[in-house]
């Protein structure tokens, strides 16, 4: 068994000690959605099945019956046994890489984070895959379903190497997907969300799928509390087009009003679907994020 965090960086994403952290933890869906007729679900319980499928991290609540009593006894360290089941439970992330994301590190925090939700989804052995959008027309780039800790590379390799840069609206860029994704599940959504596009439509889509939402809005602080004055030009990066606007200072109040109703509106959207929302800042830690965060919020545990 490998422990991380004696060993050289396992990639550029994540630290070592995170690693070994996101490795003892699950997500927490509201709703378990499975493919009964598809295949497998890989979980760390017992039952009619007796296919052993991989081991992970022994983690407070697990049935002791489980743990691999052999291997504790070499390692001093519990582990349990995980046993393939009939059913089976994708976790999809979709990564927004439009230029919107480039700006003062909103796409790097959206890369770290659907790397720790894909490692909590392959130590518990569901099927991972990724989806990443950043030019409109082109089909997003895709990391094809893979399992267990085994992939652990593969799924930080798809990431690493990822580029950002492109008009794909995030509206759009889910119906792409949903071209292409099958399978039950979760759903993590990494955008800013800054679209003019109808964000309920694909909402839809992904419930109708089978798809819990788990949508993470990332702004940059700059955009959650900017700072002007005076006379300004205002440049889209993804369409280039502009805009003038006298007296900024004034606008800053209606600006706003503005982003907490689509932050408020998100929320309401997810919710309604039984998904869940979240809005962070480019710049939080990301340790506070996965471990506090994210166990408060009841993502995982």
């Amino acid at each position: 068994m490998e422990l991380l965090s004696t060993q050289a960086q396992f990639t550029s994403l994540l630290d070592n000690d995170a690693l070994a952290r996101l490795e003892k933890m699950r997500l927490v869906p509201r709703r378990r959605l499975t493919n009964r007729s598809r295949g497998e679900h890989h979980a760390a319980k017992g039952g009619t099945s007796t296919e052993f499928a991989d081991y992970r991290d022994y983690v407070a609540g697990d049935d002791v019956r489980y743990v691999d009593w052999n291997i504790f006894a070499r390692l001093e360290r519990p582990y349990v046994k995980l046993y393939r089941h009939e059913e089976e439970m994708h976790v999809v992330s979709i990564v927004d890489a439009s230029s919107s994301m480039q700006f003062d590190g909103k796409f790097e925090r959206a890369k770290q984070l659907a790397a720790a939700f894909g490692l909590m989804g392959l130590m518990n052995v569901e099927r991972v895959s990724s989806f990443v959008c950043n030019h409109s027309g082109r089909e997003p780039l895709f990391l094809p379903p893979c399992t267990g800790r085994v992939n652990r590379r593969r799924l930080f390799d798809f990431l690493e190497k990822i580029q950002g840069g492109g008009d794909f609206p995030i509206d759009l860029a889910v119906e792409a997907v949903l071209h292409r994704h099958r399978g039950r599940g979760i759903v993590v959504l990494l955008s800013d969300f800054l679209t003019f596009g109808d964000l309920e439509r694909p909402l839809n889509m992904l419930f109708s799928a089978g798809l819990e939402v788990f949508a993470v809005q990332i702004l940059a602080p700059s955009e959650l509390d900017p700072e002007v004055a005076g006379d300004i030009r205002l440049v889209d990066c993804e369409s280039g087009h502009t805009v003038d606007v006298s007296s900024a200072g004034d606008l800053l109040g209606i600006y706003q009003e503005h982003r907490l109703a689509l932050e408020e509106e998100l929320g309401i959207l997810c919710r309604q679907r039984s998904g869940r929302f979240l809005s962070i800042s480019s710049r939080d830690p990301l340790e506070w994020v996965l471990f506090d965060l994210l166990r408060r919020k009841g993502w995982a545990r």
